[in-house]
């Protein structure tokens, strides 16, 4: 109740898009996030020239199942997976 005042309004919340997912708790992937933010120190933040490290992070994290398994095209490395299926459509020519 507010006392000579409107209302505060009413704040909502949303769910993250991709769902809740457990914290790395034991440090299972704790060598692998460390050597990503030091890419990103190195690379001045450009975090496309440290992709290779997020990739391995993020698979570190559903073999472990601290995510839910998804594509790599659904996690934003669509590019990898275009090249992988060029060089199969090469080798089969």
């Amino acid at each position: 109740m507010s006392f000579g005042g409107p209302a505060p309004p009413l704040i909502r919340t949303t769910p993250p898009d991709r769902g809740s997912f457990p914290l790395d708790h034991d440090g299972e992937c704790k060598s692998v996030m460390a050597r990503y933010l030091e890419c990103l120190q190195t690379k001045n933040g450009s975090n496309k020239k440290c992709k290779h490290i997020s990739k391995e992070y993020l698979g570190c994290r559903m073999e472990r199942r601290l995510m839910d398994r998804d594509d790599w095209k659904n996690l934003g490395f669509q590019d990898e997976v275009d090249d992988t299926a060029k060089t199969k459509t090469k080798k089969d020519t």
